[in-house]
């Protein structure tokens, strides 16, 4: 295995691709998780299986915290853990759609340190380590520079511009969105979309990577209520993300209830 943990969780996300395109398209055996948790497949076991198994061989000192694998409360000693979310979007894999990702992070004392997300059915591979800036490809990516709030283009889901949200007035957005949570904050790194929020309670491992991947864009990331994000919590729950540059990061904040 590669030697930088950024080069790591590249072989790592290809290989995702790889078992996971093997069963795009197909009929995949698929089940409901129990407390309304939302459908899995036997592509997210696989790959789950896959990374596990390769990525803890490669840094045994790791902690490990996945979707698909039952949480184990040694990783909160850890110095380091591997934050992992095997098929980011599965309703859209079973649905035949290309949207949905692979999602690799490693974080250090909660802060993420080094990021893939991955779409191999659109050939787009994000990555971060800190101080190195984001790429997409390869070639660098950036936020747009949007301030104002009105008019800009925000990729949220339908329940976010409920009124009860809001201080004032819904924010007249150009609306948009993607299943993958992982995706909406790429797109946001790259400056197609201005803006992304999510205002329920979200899962760690929907979020670490592209935390990174974020602020190596330029992008200011936060929870609802306007603060840090950090990983690796006993309950791994954030409070909501809220991602843009930063002046139109602090709007958006300003002008949410939390």
């Amino acid at each position: 295995m590669p030697g930088t943990d950024l080069s790591l969780l590249i072989e790592a996300a290809l290989e995702s691709g790889r078992i996971a395109t093997g069963f795009a398209g197909q009929t995949v055996d698929r089940w409901e998780k129990s407390g309304g948790a939302g459908p899995v497949t036997e592509a997210d076991i696989a790959v789950n299986r896959m990374l596990a198994k390769e990525l803890q061989a490669a840094r045994p000192g790791y902690g490990w915290l996945s979707e698909e694998t039952e949480d184990d409360s040694t990783r909160l000693v850890r110095d380091k853990v591997f934050i992992i979310d095997p098929i980011d979007g599965t309703r859209s894999f079973i649905e035949g759609s290309s949207t949905w990702a692979h999602a690799l992070a490693v974080a250090e004392q909660g802060v993420v340190t080094a990021a893939v997300i991955y779409l191999p059915l659109r050939d787009k591979m994000y990555t971060a380590e800190v101080g190195q800036g984001a790429q997409l490809n390869g070639q660098p990516i950036h936020v747009s520079e949007r301030a104002e709030l009105t008019g800009a283009s925000l990729l949220a889901a339908k329940p976010s511009y409920a009124p009860e949200n809001w201080i004032g007035a819904v924010p007249d957005v150009a609306r948009a969105y993607r299943p993958s949570l992982a995706y909406r904050l790429s797109l946001v790194a790259e400056g197609r979309f201005d803006a992304m929020l999510t205002l329920r309670r979200t899962w760690e491992w929907d979020i670490a990577a592209g935390d990174l991947i974020l602020r190596e864009a330029g992008a200011a990331i936060s929870d609802r209520a306007a603060q840090p994000l950090l990983f690796n919590n006993p309950t791994p729950l954030l409070n909501g993300v809220v991602a843009a540059n930063p002046v139109l990061h602090g709007n958006i904040s300003q002008a949410l209830r939390t």
